[in-house]
């Protein structure tokens, strides 16, 4: 089945309108969302209703948390708390409810596959952004294959099995990948907010049968969403940062 893996959209109306537009040219059957929908951005409730009409499974994350209150947002950055603190006051009674029904994780067990937010250790918090903290969530994982999100970068770690060298890439557009062997940690990137030096959309097709997978980039008026953040009277750092793709 073919599956659109999205996440990070952090309330990024215009990117999550380009993303779903490619997606339906390429004839996706599906659409998994890793979480963070809201926060930073300044469309969270009409990102939220998209979502619920498009997405097969659908993750929370730490900012979708901080947005319900349900999470301590003392560790956040001054631009991420204010960004929590404003999405919690614009956030529908139907938007929480939304948020308020998503898991931290899921799973795929006929092909053997873990959804996670930010990792298999720890689904809300853990950025796996280096070898050795990957090697550490692929000792633990149940399924043999796990999607994660959180980090904003597009990458895959990969082992052959656990006496093997777990390995790293960067995925650039259009990198393709088989999983059909060994073990696999997979970020699709970042919808709304990619800190991979690419500003581009990003997500990642994936062929559940074959488990071929595709990573994807889609150009989108950046300008509007800044002007969005801007209007809304959200920290300038977070309009800029999303021309230069960190």
């Amino acid at each position: 089945m073919k599956t659109a893996v999205i996440s990070d959209i952090h309330a990024n109306l215009p990117a999550l309108e380009a993303v779903l537009e490619a997606v339906d040219r390429e004839g996706v059957d599906q659409i998994w969302c890793l979480g963070d929908a809201v926060g930073y951005g300044a469309s969270p409730n009409e990102c939220l209703e998209i979502l619920v009409g498009r997405t097969d499974i659908w993750l929370v994350g730490n900012h979708d948390l901080a947005a319900l209150g349900e999470i301590d947002i003392s560790t956040f950055s001054h631009s991420a708390a204010e960004a929590a603190l404003w999405t919690r006051g614009k956030l529908s009674d139907a938007s929480v409810e939304t948020l308020k029904r998503l898991g931290t994780a899921a799973r795929d067990h006929r092909e053997s596959i873990g959804l996670y937010h930010a990792s298999p250790r720890d689904p809300i918090w853990e950025y796996v952004v280096d070898i050795d903290l990957a090697e550490d969530c692929l000792n633990v994982q149940e399924e043999r294959i796990s999607l994660v999100g959180h980090s904003h970068i597009a990458l895959y770690f990969t082992r052959a099995d656990e006496l093997a060298r777990t390995t790293s890439e960067l995925a650039h557009a259009g990198t393709a990948i088989s999983m059909t062997n060994g073990q696999w940690l997979v970020n699709p990137g970042s919808v709304g907010q990619p800190r991979d030096g690419d500003a581009r959309a990003a997500w990642l097709e994936l062929d559940t049968e074959t488990l071929k997978a595709s990573f994807r980039r889609v150009d989108y008026p950046i300008e509007t969403a800044a002007e969005a953040i801007l209007k809304a009277g959200l920290p300038p750092h977070l309009a800029d940062r999303l021309f230069q793709g960190h």
